[in-house]
């Protein structure tokens, strides 16, 4: 990323984040997920700005947010992210807030609807990993696809991939390439900002060690997991990762549920269909 980084910085929770906004209106959060960090939602910030005050956050652990040297099961649980953003909403003088997320940011959404409801107006998520999916995620043949969540297991999996400017490319393309119904679809403009984003020390092991929480006890698996918000699935229908036939126990999980199957679009929908995502944000959000 040439010049300066856009964007602002809040200290919540203990760390320094940065975040981009632009807007006015209701307060709404978009939250990526990995690999990400606010510049996913750079075709839907400006659109959404005219109807939202939009805030949109490096998470802990990523690009130009602090990244803390901890446990992965203590510094990356979704416990931790839902109150990074509870105090960010809280440093903003928001009360209540709408939320838009997807991937990991669906999950400590999730965590931060069920802990602070009172806090959320609604929430809506793309393809979401919810506590229905289970072990599919390791079912076969779907373990083919899920070989990288072990990867991030290993304690040198950030040296190999940040080894160089160019290994770092290879992989992050690799997943925004594969995770997308069109295989061409991401610039190498855009992609050389993912590259920035991950080659900040420490971004790359910030982003694993999400994925080492996820396996050593760092995600809510008991409980009520029940998210009482009112909230709107968008789930598309070309997702290898997160299959729309997961969708299935939506039910079980969300008690005031809107499912709707997007067609044509895989993973980063935000990216592959920027202005029915918007559309769709704009008619439920604002609704």
């Amino acid at each position: 990323m040439a010049g300066q980084i856009p964007g602002e910085y809040a200290t919540v929770n203990g760390i320094r984040l940065h975040y981009v906004r632009q807007g006015r209106g209701e307060p709404l959060l978009l939250i990526h997920g990995w690999p990400g960090f606010w510049y996913e939602w750079h075709l839907n910030i400006g659109p959404l700005s005219g109807r939202f005050d939009v805030i949109v956050p490096d998470m802990r652990g990523y690009a130009y947010s602090d990244k803390p040297d901890l446990p992965p099961e203590v510094g990356y649980s979704d416990t931790q992210f839902a109150e990074d953003i509870r105090a960010l909403i809280d440093g903003l003088g928001f009360g209540r807030v709408r939320i838009v997320s997807h991937d990991f940011g669906a999950v400590w959404t999730q965590r931060f609807a069920r802990m602070y409801p009172e806090r959320l107006e609604k929430l809506m998520l793309f393809d979401p990993p919810y506590p229905g999916i289970g072990a599919r995620w390791f079912d076969l043949p779907h373990v083919f696809h899920t070989w990288y969540q072990i990867f991030h297991q290993q304690p040198w999996a950030e040296d190999l991939v940040g080894s160089s400017r160019k290994a770092t490319e290879i992989y992050l393309r690799h997943f925004l390439s594969a995770w997308s119904a069109k295989k061409d679809l991401w610039t190498d403009e855009e992609i050389a900002e993912y590259v920035e984003a991950y080659s900040q020390p420490g971004a790359l092991r910030g982003g694993f060690n999400c994925y080492r929480a996820a396996l050593r006890g760092g995600m809510q698996t008991s409980g009520d997991l029940t998210v009482r918000t009112p909230t709107t699935v968008l789930w598309g229908d070309g997702d290898a990762i997160l299959p729309y036939a997961w969708s299935d126990r939506l039910p079980e999980f969300f008690s005031n549920l809107t499912l709707k199957k997007v067609e044509g679009v895989g993973h980063f929908m935000m990216r592959e269909a920027p202005e029915r995502v918007n559309a769709e944000i704009i008619a439920f959000m604002a609704g």
